[in-house]
């Protein structure tokens, strides 16, 4: 996850005050930590999803991978060291720190960085993940997904995880609340594996393959042929 806080409608409180990296990196060191704002009630971080090791559905995921890849939003690197695992020349990046840390604690190349600064191999990325719903990162997934077509080489492609189908798209403000600490409040985006299409085509992408597995699906976007 990664989204710089900013001005929201959600009802003040004396507690938001914290960046979204410092709460969601106690909900990485095991503190329950939920998000609100993106469900009429707030939903519990799956925060063990992310930091166990990569499970069957997992590798059918990455199995859309190609060549070098950018996984964008690693969290604690569970995707990442799959992808390690499996050949492929691997970077992981998130705002978080201790994601950033647990990812280099399984061995693999992490760096804190935001998507939409500068990059290590811009362009040259065969592969890009979008995993974990990483596709709402700042609530603006046409706006996402043009700044990550950047990242990749044009014969690349992105692998995105979406929704199930029926989601459709919404944006929206949403905190992390841990403990008493409440994150400043961020933009996410949820879209549904119904919804890919339009906004793909937006971003100047095409859907070439769609993807159900274990319950999750995915999309592979790559450049129009």
């Amino acid at each position: 996850m990664s989204a710089e806080p900013a001005e929201s409608p959600l009802e003040p409180s004396a507690r938001r005050d914290a960046s979204f990296s410092s709460v969601f990196s106690q909900a990485l060191q095991g503190h329950p930590c939920s998000v609100v704002g993106l469900a009429d009630e707030p939903q519990p971080l799956p925060v063990g999803e992310w930091t166990r090791d990569a499970d069957d559905a997992d590798h059918h995921l990455l199995s859309h991978c190609e060549g070098p890849t950018l996984d964008i939003g690693c969290g604690p690197g569970r995707l990442s060291a799959r992808l390690a695992e499996l050949g492929h020349v691997v970077l992981g990046i998130d705002v978080v720190h201790e994601a950033v840390r647990q990812t280099r604690d399984r061995g693999v190349s992490a760096i804190v960085r935001d998507v939409f600064q500068s990059l290590p191999g811009e362009g040259r990325w065969r592969s890009a993940l979008l995993a974990d719903g990483n596709v709402g990162i700042g609530g603006n997934p046409v706006a996402l997904l043009r700044r990550v077509r950047e990242l990749v080489d044009p014969r690349g492609r992105v692998v995105v995880e979406l929704a199930p189908p029926g989601a459709g798209h919404t944006s929206a403000w949403a905190e992390l609340h841990c403990g008493e600490s409440r994150s400043r409040p961020f933009r996410w985006s949820v879209v549904g594996a119904d919804a890919i299409g339009p906004i793909a085509h937006e971003a100047g992408l095409a859907v070439t393959g769609s993807h159900a597995f274990g319950g999750r699906w995915c999309a592979v976007l790559e450049e129009p042929s």
